[in-house]
């Protein structure tokens, strides 16, 4: 019987420079850009991608640069998604509001369990995000286990072969 899930067999070390997505949902964003400001000096150091009107309203408040991608509602969760899975982003900056009812929840929801999926740190409000962007890993390499993809797929593979 082939295991539910893969195991964390492979190592992945993410680098000095890390790569890290800023989202936030609309009733979020001023509080986004107040702590993207407080932090303003680390994160330039690093390469950051932003859904729709969040990277915009860092790059035109704080100077930063980021790249933007599509708004979440629209796809960006999805295309920050597709980053997690293949590895192409280290850190989730993503102040969600558990207050309004976003018609994109399934997306959210999916791009939470990327993150956890892929072993990617997450913060979800400032006081997580502080502790993330203060870390001494963080600008450093560090090494951390991530799914044996290829292992658990052939095992589902001759699994299912006649």
């Amino acid at each position: 019987m082939t295991d539910s899930r893969p195991r964390r067999s492979v190592r992945r070390t993410l680098p000095a420079r890390k790569r890290i997505a800023l989202i936030a949902h609309d009733g979020k964003k001023n509080e986004l850009l107040e702590w993207a400001e407080r932090w303003r000096d680390t994160l330039v150091e690093h390469e950051l991608v932003g859904t729709g009107t969040t990277a915009g309203r860092l790059s035109a408040s704080l100077g930063l640069e980021v790249e933007g991608l599509m708004s979440g509602p629209l796809g960006g969760d999805q295309q920050i998604g597709a980053r997690l899975t293949e590895q192409r982003l280290d850190l989730l900056i993503f102040f969600w509001d558990p207050f309004a009812p976003q018609p994109h929840d399934p997306d959210v929801k999916a791009l939470l369990r990327l993150a956890a999926l892929w072993n990617v740190p997450v913060a979800c409000n400032a006081a997580s995000a502080d502790f993330l962007v203060s870390s001494p890993w963080l600008d450093q390499p560090y090494e951390m286990s991530i799914p044996d993809v290829d292992a658990w797929m052939a095992s589902r593979s001759s699994e299912q072969a006649p």
